[in-house]
């Protein structure tokens, strides 16, 4: 079932879903699995799949110089995804992304995930790759030129073909929405014609960068709304886990901490009551939005399922 249909047949009341890591390289299944399996007391509709870009590893070769290969720490995000939803029976969101990928590698992606019957895509930008040849490949500098991709998909358009095909994808198209502003945006009123841009493109839903501060993401959707972007948006929620997170979130994700929250940990005697502080945090935003009737609170777990059943607990 597309996300946008989960939406629709909850009648305003607020969904839960989560987002999880794929295992890193060589890792099985049964790490993920075991996060998801308590969550599932909660009803996730639906279990977003991060995609990651290439690293790089520097190997020495016989003539002594040193050569770049490019490898995948997290690779599978298709694959997890089919075998995710086969296991609880729940929709997978699978994650793509512009940079690292030729538009024939993302077309060859959606394909199998449209035979697979996996109906929906979150559809990003992506972090800048590692190795420099992953970020000049023939793919796409935007994120609204991959909405327009899969959007020509649902129609039966592909790749280098100009009439509509008998077979056509049915995406549901997710695309990411930053309560703050994208880092790379100048303000948010021009970040906002860039989300504007992928609606019009074909996105169906938002979901949000993490964010602490509620007041951001209630000005986001109504500056959002003003702007004429009337798909549903859904805040995206993060607990914090450590006192370090303090300077690495805001440096890494160019988001504001308030400053109770920091005082708050900066009281903390170990990582336990940080933990501790940003479940308490993260429960008294998520009843704020609930009770603001956002169509659905999705948790960034991180692979860990014991912060987010806290929280699910409280709020769900």
């Amino acid at each position: 079932m597309k996300v946008t249909e989960h939406l629709a047949k909850a009648n305003g009341k607020t969904l839960f879903s989560i987002e999880v890591l794929p295992p890193q390289k060589g890792k099985t299944l049964d790490h993920l699995v075991s996060v998801i399996q308590p969550l599932m007391e909660f009803n996730p509709q639906f279990i977003d799949v991060t995609y990651h870009p290439e690293d790089v590893l520097y190997r020495k070769r016989e003539d002594g110089l040193m050569e770049e290969v490019p490898l995948r720490k997290r690779p599978g995000t298709v694959g997890i995804c089919a075998a995710l939803k086969g296991k609880f029976g729940v929709d997978t969101v699978p994650h793509l992304v512009c940079i690292g990928f030729t538009k024939e590698e993302t077309e060859d992606a959606l394909f199998t995930l449209g035979y697979l019957g996996i109906d929906n895509v979150l559809l990003l930008k992506g972090d800048p790759a590692k190795s420099p040849a992953a970020n000049i490949k023939n793919g796409y500098a935007y994120a609204s030129d991959l909405v327009s991709q899969v959007a020509l998909m649902n129609k039966g358009i592909f790749l280098h073909e100009e009439t509509e095909n008998e077979w056509k994808t049915d995406f549901c198209i997710g695309v990411a929405g930053y309560p703050e502003k994208h880092f790379e945006a100048p303000n948010l009123a021009t970040d906002l014609k860039n989300l504007k841009r992928k609606v019009d493109a074909g996105a169906d839903y938002v979901v949000t960068q993490f964010f602490f501060d509620n007041k951001y993401f209630f000005n986001f959707v109504a500056k959002a709304r003003e702007a004429g972007i009337n798909v549903p948006i859904i805040p995206g929620i993060k607990p914090l886990q450590t006192a370090k997170q303090l300077s690495i979130l805001p440096s890494k994700f160019y988001i504001d901490l308030p400053e109770d929250l920091v005082s708050a940990v900066e009281k903390c005697k170990d990582e336990k009551q940080v933990r501790q502080v940003g479940i308490e945090w993260a429960i008294q935003q998520s009843k704020e939005l609930k009770a603001a009737g956002v169509p659905c609170l999705h948790y960034y777990t991180m692979s860990r399922s014991e912060p987010t059943i806290a929280i699910a607990k409280a709020v769900f």
